[in-house]
């Protein structure tokens, strides 16, 4: 954009990861509403805490109450929501926090635009749930008023859910529950050396 110029700042992504031992990324939860993207999530930041990291959760339904407000639930309000949240997401990963992402983001044209932007710090973790099951656990009763016609474009209803082709991370949350599922997650991010052993 023109007149727009990108600061050259002293601090560093680089200097900010070194202060937290640990390298920032964002993890983004994809899946169905009900299949445990946020239990999951939070079960691994407490995972995290106890490990000396920093992480923070992106929800989205708190992200809906306040930057994203002013919007509603068809397909370009949603894309515009996701627009936000990648680059919300990018300044934390930024800033080398561990940044999880708890969106449904159910098309894969918006997933891929968040791993275009992020590359190498975009970890994609499906969080697999049959729609049967979700509905079973409906802790919110949303499935039940989409059902009824109250509430349209409702993922998995009548709005699709595109499955996930290439994510780092598929977690099984019908046969796994909530603490296997953060368990798996933690030992990918030691794995992929983006955190180390707590000393």
């Amino acid at each position: 954009m023109p007149d727009i110029f990108t600061p050259d700042f002293s601090v560093t992504r680089k200097i900010r990861e070194n202060q937290k031992n640990q390298k920032g990324v964002v993890l983004w939860f994809t899946g169905l509403s009900a299949s445990g993207k946020t239990s999951i999530a939070n079960a691994l930041e407490t995972l995290l805490t106890k490990n000396n990291n920093h992480s923070y959760i992106l929800d989205g339904d708190v992200f809906r109450k306040g930057l994203s407000s002013d919007l509603s639930f068809d397909k370009k309000s949603r894309e515009e929501n996701l627009r936000r949240i990648r680059h919300v997401a990018e300044m934390f990963c930024d800033a080398g926090v561990i940044t999880l992402v708890t969106f449904i983001s159910p098309f894969q044209s918006d997933r891929k635009k968040a791993r275009d932007l992020l590359n190498d710090r975009y970890v994609e973790i499906y969080v697999d749930v049959s729609l049967e099951t979700a509905e079973q656990r409906d802790p919110k009763g949303l499935y039940k008023k989409a059902r009824r016609g109250e509430i349209k474009n409702f993922t998995g209803i009548d709005s699709p859910y595109e499955k996930p082709e290439n994510s780092e991370l598929v977690l099984d949350s019908t046969n796994k529950d909530i603490l296997d599922c953060a368990v798996q997650v933690f030992q990918y991010l030691q794995k992929e050396n983006f955190i180390s052993k707590k000393s």
